[in-house]
């Protein structure tokens, strides 16, 4: 499966979300930042599953109903830091789509996520990150997930790979940076994380109208790796 994760920087990239789409035959979408209020419900093959609803500036799943069958669609809370108190509120920062591979038949969570901006710790952020693993449960405990989205996580990577670990998740960098408007804090900032899922490649596209580049996850089951491991060998 191909999953394209973009942070459209205050909608300002939203029009580059079609060629996106059809360039690289994305499976599912996931959106940060997108204008919540203006959504359409299809953008080329893929449709609209939901998007937060309490900010006008929040996060969407979009899928290609030939590809899957969406079952739920849930947005949530994490914990607040104080720019989402004070400064911008942002009441959701992870939104979560329950799929099922029409293909396969396998049961698959997809979330859009983001994380709390630098301002706040990574210590905060780490602790979004373990809500998010948990609410994600309360969709399919045990299911395949994949929860991509902006981290805001560009340095110190280690003691967040290995808090990730310690949740049963993977983290997988993309191949090339995704963030490069501040100097000081180009890096990473988009991801993906996930369980029950052999990540093949993260790919950072080309930069358009957003301070994020967006990034391609390329995915399979674990299943089906093995099945064809077993194949080869």
């Amino acid at each position: 499966m191909r999953v394209i994760s973009y942070n459209l920087r205050k909608n300002h990239a939203s029009g580059e979300l079609v060629r996106l789409a059809e360039k690289f035959d994305a499976d599912v979408l996931c959106l940060q930042e997108c204008d919540t209020t203006d959504m359409p419900a299809d953008i080329d093959a893929l449709h609209l599953a939901d998007s937060t609803k309490r900010n006008r500036l929040g996060l969407a799943v979009y899928y290609n109903r030939d590809r899957f069958t969406a079952h739920e669609t849930k947005a949530f809370e994490l914990k607040k830091s104080l720019h989402d108190r004070v400064l911008t509120p942002a009441h959701e920062r992870l939104i979560g789509t329950k799929l099922v591979d029409n293909v396969t038949g396998t049961g698959l969570i997809v979330a859009s996520f983001h994380a709390a901006p630098l301002t706040a710790l990574n210590s905060l952020r780490r602790k979004q990150i373990t809500a998010a693993y948990s609410e994600l449960r309360t969709m399919g405990d045990g299911v395949a997930t994949l929860m991509v989205g902006d981290y805001n996580y560009p340095i110190f990577k280690n003691k967040l790979i290995e808090h990730v670990g310690e949740s049963g998740y993977d983290l997988s960098l993309s191949d090339q940076r995704t963030y490069t408007r501040y100097k000081i804090f180009r890096g990473h900032f988009d991801f993906v994380t996930s369980s029950h899922l052999n990540i093949s490649t993260v790919q950072t596209l080309a930069a358009g109208d957003s301070d994020h580049k967006p990034i391609l996850v390329s995915a399979e089951y674990e299943t089906a790796a093995q099945g064809e491991a077993e194949l080869s060998s």
